[in-house]
């Protein structure tokens, strides 16, 4: 670990944090477990981050910023405004056909808050407004009659289909969301 830069050892306590949380959840992810995993020492987690709140809202600032540019990737893959409004839902069956796949991260985090001023159902709400947003830019691009409803019902159907992939381990619900997203839309 000494050879490491500090950008470096930042960067893997911020992945081991991430993954730790994704797979068992904020009050599973003790500091104990994230020393151990990321193989750095407590003091070295605390020399970037003042308490596991902040490290917590680090690590899913990232993957917020990651998630939605792997989202854009792949729905920008389609050459017309209306495969990009269908391709939000092929990219989904893809992510749910993924070995690590949990369902969304914002949604099982800001579960185990109680406060909707926590800092990490914050972070949740903005995270589902930039999807929000994204739906409305790809709505107003095809030009739907009502993108700011259309985008929010797309919204729904996204958040929709992933959880019942996850909780029902539905592999089809990213295909039954995309036959209502056409219905809704017309496509």
């Amino acid at each position: 670990m000494n050879n490491m830069t500090s950008n470096e050892t930042r960067d893997i306590i911020l992945d081991v944090t991430e993954k730790l949380i994704y797979k068992s959840g904020i009050a599973a992810t003790g500091m104990d477990l994230l020393v151990k995993t990321a193989g750095v020492s407590r003091k070295s987690i605390y020399r970037y981050f003042a308490n596991k709140d902040e490290l917590v809202i680090a690590a899913l600032q990232r993957r917020d910023e990651r998630w939605m540019q792997w989202l854009r990737d792949e729905v920008e893959r389609s050459e017309t405004t209306g495969g990009r409004l269908l391709a939000l839902f092929s990219a989904l069956k893809a992510w749910f056909g993924s070995a690590d796949f949990r369902g969304c991260a914002f949604i099982n985090t800001s579960g185990e808050t109680g406060n909707p001023q926590d800092p990490v159902r914050l972070l949740a709400k903005a995270h589902k407004q930039k999807l929000l947003e994204y739906a409305l830019e790809l709505c107003r691009a095809h030009g739907t009659p009502d993108p700011e409803q259309q985008a929010a019902q797309l919204l729904i159907l996204v958040d929709g289909a992933i959880t019942v992939a996850l909780v029902m381990g539905d592999s089809t619900a990213a295909d039954n969301a995309q036959y209502m997203a056409k219905t809704l839309l017309k496509l």
